[in-house]
């Protein structure tokens, strides 16, 4: 859920013409839901946008990344993150600065070419000032499956996080489901419709729906832009998000 195409992005995209040659990405963004599968493997790939969100506390910008490297078709990590955040601070001003950062240890079961499996082990570390993230290290589990139904692609995540800040009288672990459908309009447009929320005892649940539309001019590169929509007043309101993916690297 990421805004226009940051520059970074776009000072990338020459690099990427370059290198025509090599495996195509695999793009996790933009929707909530992980899909089981991996990049290929020792090719680092890069996943950056932006992203504004309005809620009742305010807009929130940030120019949200993941890099994703596998090691074979089994195995991978992910690293997730965001370069910037401009956030209000709760005193009527707004908090700039990076945003926390996440490990993520990646294992994929390929149950045939159809579906396949996923396990996401993570952590995130607090790197964030305490006005823009929560202070705290948090750690989830992450269970996928990913499976083709005629020419819609279908990913489903069951997820549990263990809070390191929470409320009092509130729980400590989050839940939360998702799953996305995605199906190409033809060689190189495609299209995202999903359905996502969390649950956690003492504390308001959220529910969203996001649509997406993604442009690939190659197989090497893939942009993408639009919406979420919070379906209760735990959600925000609205979020615009865009963004690109690309390699950066073949390292083996």
């Amino acid at each position: 859920m990421k805004m226009p195409v940051s520059a970074a992005a776009l000072c990338l995209l020459p690099l990427f013409c370059l290198a025509q040659e090599g495996p195509p990405v695999t793009p996790y963004r933009p929707s909530v839901s992980s899909p089981a599968q991996l990049p290929a493997a020792g090719q680092l790939e890069l996943e950056l946008g932006g992203l504004s969100s309005k809620s009742d506390d305010g807009r929130r910008n940030s120019l949200p990344y993941a890099l994703k490297l596998g090691f074979n078709e089994q195995w991978g990590v992910v690293l997730v993150g965001e370069g910037y955040v401009s956030a209000p601070d709760g005193d009527g001003g707004r908090a700039h600065g990076i945003g926390d950062t996440q490990f993520v240890l990646k294992r994929a079961f390929i149950l045939g070419e159809d579906s396949a499996l996923g396990l996401e082990l993570g952590a995130k570390a607090p790197t964030a000032r305490d006005s823009i993230g929560s202070g705290r290290a948090d750690y989830s589990l992450n269970g996928i499956y990913s499976q083709d139904i005629g020419s819609v692609h279908m990913d489903a995540n069951l997820n549990g996080t263990r809070l390191g800040s929470y409320e009092p009288g509130s729980g400590r672990v989050q839940t939360g489901l998702s799953a996305s459908f995605s199906t190409p309009v033809n060689e190189q447009w495609g299209a995202t419709g999903e359905l996502s929320g969390t649950r956690r005892s003492g504390a308001a649940s959220t529910a969203q729906v996001l649509f997406a539309v993604s442009y690939s001019p190659s197989k090497r590169l893939t942009l993408d832009a639009g919406f979420a929509h919070g379906l209760n007043h735990a959600s925000p309101d609205w979020s615009f998000f865009s963004g690109v993916v690309l390699p950066l690297a073949q390292l083996w």
